[in-house]
């Protein structure tokens, strides 16, 4: 339906229209001047050639016919042999060459020395009245074919702008139709696709957000219920605990930051340097009291971010696995890859990939018993930060191995 508000509409419409005008004029007024010119010409060829029997002659024009400039009102010139003018219809002709600058005149040379001229008007061009019919008729026909494929453009901007006004109005399920192949449907297919990217940030910064609030209820309950302890009979175990609930709350806060800035891909995080990773593996262990293993391989990154995933893939065996957790480093191809395992009962193959989902709860854990946390989810979005990724499989024997392939070479971290 052709709304007569849409103004884009009229002003591709009106452009096409304008445009078909002039170009039927132009045709019009060349369709004219050809004629003319073809006329002017054809009558000066045949007014040039000489008859059989030695004066010039044209044939019976068909244009014949009163009020047609025939024959009937053509001018003709009598000269006697010696070029006295004996007679005359018209306006009189003045002896010359008939070859020269008039080429429409006849002459006729008599047996009797008598010289005749004769000119006849040209013919008639088209009447403008039928130049103005043929140039209405064809931007006439051009204009009402151009009006459905103009509607049919403006349309798909139409329905595109709609889309964006009504994701802009806070649907953000908003999307437009992407169908076709033109420069519409690409502009669709971008918008649909920057709406689900941003659609799915929020989506997961809204989660992230949720469930943070439910992850801080237990430290700050502990917390509150420690310090009444510590008001009631101030001990050591109880301070200690005290310490240990900020810590907790600490970490989580400082995790739901990082995993946000690491979302942001326009954050700038650490300027990324050349890192032997069996070496920052190693002092990582170290502080759990664990070792690291196998040969030194160098990738570009972030210290601080890699030192970040590896502390968390360890904290995570030694919380939810059991020992021996083990941490190795080797080269594969042209890529290192660090390989945390550890002893623990496994991980069910349909929850390996959720695992990595932020405060990620299994079947069958309470809230004493815990959940993931952030702690696989900043793990993998660090390795996809540095261009790599991260995996869970299983350990052969029992337990679960977490794999970390990076790619050796200059990595962007920002």
């Amino acid at each position: 339906m052709i709304v007569i508000r849409r103004r884009l509409f009229w002003k591709i419409y009106l452009t096409v229209l304008s445009s078909l005008a002039a170009a039927a004029l132009v045709m019009g007024c060349f369709w004219w001047f050809l004629g003319k010119t073809q006329r002017d010409w054809g009558d000066a060829s045949r007014a040039g050639a000489p008859g059989a029997d030695g004066f010039f002659f044209l044939p019976q024009p068909h244009w014949d016919g009163p009020g047609r400039g025939g024959p009937s009102d053509a001018d003709v010139s009598v000269y006697a042999s010696d070029g006295t003018l004996i007679a005359s219809r018209g306006k009189p002709i003045k002896l010359e060459d008939p070859r020269g600058p008039h080429q429409h005149i006849l002459r006729f040379d008599l047996s009797d020395g008598h010289i005749v001229l004769t000119q006849l008007p040209p013919p008639p061009g088209p009447p403008p009245g039928l130049i103005l019919m043929v140039m209405i008729t064809v931007a006439g026909g051009i204009g009402l074919a151009a009006f459905p494929v103009t509607a049919r453009l403006t349309r798909g901007l139409e329905a595109l702008r709609a889309g964006a006004a009504r994701w802009g109005e806070g649907d953000l399920t908003a999307r437009v139709d992407e169908t076709g192949s033109d420069e519409v449907a690409l502009v669709a297919r971008t918008f649909n696709a920057a709406a689900s990217r941003l659609d799915a940030v929020l989506t997961s910064q809204k989660a992230l957000l949720a469930n943070a609030s439910h992850e801080l209820r237990s430290p700050l309950a502990r917390l509150r219920f420690a310090i009444e302890l510590w008001m009631q009979n101030p001990t050591a175990t109880a301070y200690a605990g005290i310490i240990q609930d900020f810590a907790d709350i600490d970490q989580l806060v400082d995790e739901i930051l990082l995993s946000s800035r690491l979302d942001h891909s326009g954050s700038i995080l650490i300027q990324a340097e050349d890192i032997d990773i069996l070496g920052l593996a190693a002092e990582e262990a170290a502080r759990l009291g664990l070792a690291a293993t196998g040969e030194s391989v160098e990738v570009n990154g972030s210290a601080v971010l890699l030192r970040r995933l590896f502390r968390n893939l360890l904290e995570n065996g030694m919380k939810h696995g059991q020992p021996p957790v083990q941490i190795v480093v080797s080269r594969h191809d042209h890529a290192a890859q660090v390989s945390v395992s550890d002893g623990g009962p496994g991980i069910n193959p349909e929850e390996r990939e959720r695992i990595f989902e932020p405060f990620y709860r299994p079947a069958g854990h309470g809230e004493a018993g815990g959940g993931w946390g952030l702690g696989l989810a900043l793990a993998r979005q660090i390795a996809i930060r540095h261009g790599g990724h991260v995996i869970c499989r299983e350990e052969p024997g029992g337990g679960s191995r977490f794999v970390v392939t990076l790619p050796i070479g200059t990595q962007q971290t920002a």
